[in-house]
């Protein structure tokens, strides 16, 4: 019997690898400065701050981490499991957009807090400016939106894991899935395409 190779871009192996990247990436931007503050008290120029990431949009942080939990889940989880691994990293892109965006659109709101935590003094004058940073997290969340889709686009190209998707079709799917697997392409083994193979019981050598 033929079967139709998987198309490359439905490689497990660089869902991963992207949806990880981007995660870390929004992760990275937030333990950098978000936002600049210029101080001035009494006409006397005070030292400026800088507020990370982490301070002006909390739940970027958080939310970053789910992305990359996704991420790593992807490699291990079953058909059910994709989906709801899928749903949390969109949920966890569209959060990391709004808190971003929250920040682009009121950078004082969101450094009141810590210019009052280091100064004692809340809504008192400032002067604020925005670094890049905030941007590109809105541009990783919404990235790791379109890495959901991709992921439930390519996962049916994905060979059934019997172990971990349930054992109704096993017996019937496993050989056209090993013939699909076996003739996908020439390209060298990744790691989690050998940890596949190793988890059905085959050689991947």
């Amino acid at each position: 019997m033929i079967v139709t190779p998987a198309p490359r871009w439905s490689r497990k192996a660089t869902v991963v690898l992207i949806t990880l990247l981007l995660a870390a990436a929004a992760f990275g931007t937030t333990t950098q400065s978000w936002i600049n503050v210029t101080l001035a008290q009494s006409g006397v120029r005070m030292p400026d701050l800088h507020v990370a990431g982490s301070k002006a949009a909390t739940a970027v942080t958080a939310l970053a981490v789910v992305g990359v939990a996704g991420s790593l889940a992807i490699t291990i989880a079953g058909r059910i499991a994709r989906w709801v691994i899928a749903v949390a990293i969109a949920l966890a892109g569209i959060g990391i957009v709004a808190a971003g965006l929250t920040v682009i659109t009121d950078p004082h709101a969101a450094a009141d807090g810590e210019i009052a935590r280091q100064t004692g003094v809340s809504n008192g004058p400032a002067g604020v400016a925005l670094t890049a940073l905030p941007a590109v997290a809105v541009v990783c969340g919404a990235l790791l939106v379109l890495c959901a889709l991709w992921l439930l686009a390519a996962s049916r190209h994905w060979v059934s894991r019997g172990k971990y998707d349930g054992a109704g079709s096993k017996g019937a799917a496993r050989p056209a899935a090993r013939d699909a697997s076996e003739a996908a392409d020439d390209d060298p083994l990744d790691a989690i395409d050998s940890w596949d193979r190793l988890s059905r019981g085959e050689d991947p050598s």
